[in-house]
């Protein structure tokens, strides 16, 4: 098959290193993880990608996507399938499974996610995770300016001093792919939970959703095709991810 990837650039090692194993051919586009601040940008700059596919250009387009606040709901394409796992965010891609993230999360709500890719492409406020931050989510706003306004220190120091940090979150994970080694950040994690308070934990990941995702192993338990002429939407079940007619 010829398919085309759109996916968040959190995922680029792990998109990369699967696509070179890939039987299929596979085209990656990449959009910044800055996108997730504001859902609507993001659905716009996502639908905007989808548009410029033209018919019979690929047999598949994949999104490298969980459901991400609904930034993907209400996306389609008339003429190509759209396969999409079925995800909350991107947590579940790296962990490997939704049953781990959503044991995860209902142990440890308050938890900040790390990953090679995130912190490397962190920007000015790399330690920041959005990666499936569950709550807090005006706070990182007000983060994310004061760092503009501030710079990084100035601004922890403020979050600090008003007890933002440990009145949402308690716990920093690092994830570690089993797979294959990927750059190891874990030290960068560490000094972050150690200046915030929190409890500093490695996690192993899996590759396995993304590697199925662009191997073209797609059941119907873990990923949504999408039909041409039809959007996604989400189920607000255990689907997560479903599709009705445009």
């Amino acid at each position: 098959m010829y398919l085309k990837l759109i996916s968040c650039d959190v995922l680029a090692r792990p998109a990369y290193y699967c696509a070179a194993f890939s039987p299929h051919t596979i085209d990656i586009e990449f959009l910044q993880k800055g996108l997730h601040a504001k859902p609507e940008n993001l659905r716009a700059e996502l639908s905007n990608r989808l548009a410029k596919i033209g018919p019979g250009e690929y047999d598949a387009i994949l999104l490298g996507y969980g459901l991400c606040s609904n930034s993907i709901a209400g996306l389609c394409s008339a003429h190509t399938p759209i396969v999409v796992p079925r995800a909350h965010d991107c947590i579940t891609l790296f962990l490997g499974s939704c049953g781990r993230y959503t044991s995860e999360f209902r142990a440890n709500p308050g938890t900040y996610w790390y990953t090679p890719d995130y912190l490397e492409r962190g920007g000015a406020a790399g330690d920041v995770v959005a990666l499936g931050a569950t709550t807090g989510d005006d706070m990182e706003t007000v983060y994310a300016e004061y760092v503009a306004k501030y710079g990084q220190d100035n601004a922890d120091y403020l979050m600090e001093v008003m007890g933002a940090w440990t009145q949402h979150y308690n716990r920093a994970v690092y994830i570690r792919t089993q797979e294959v080694a990927f750059p190891d950040l874990s030290v960068q994690v560490r000094e972050v939970a150690e200046r915030r308070g929190w409890n500093f934990v490695e996690l192993a990941g899996s590759l396995i959703l993304v590697r199925d995702l662009l191997y073209g192993a797609w059941d119907q338990e873990r990923f949504l095709i999408v039909q041409p002429g039809h959007v996604i939407e989400p189920t607000n079940d255990t689907a997560i991810v479903g599709q009705r007619l445009s």
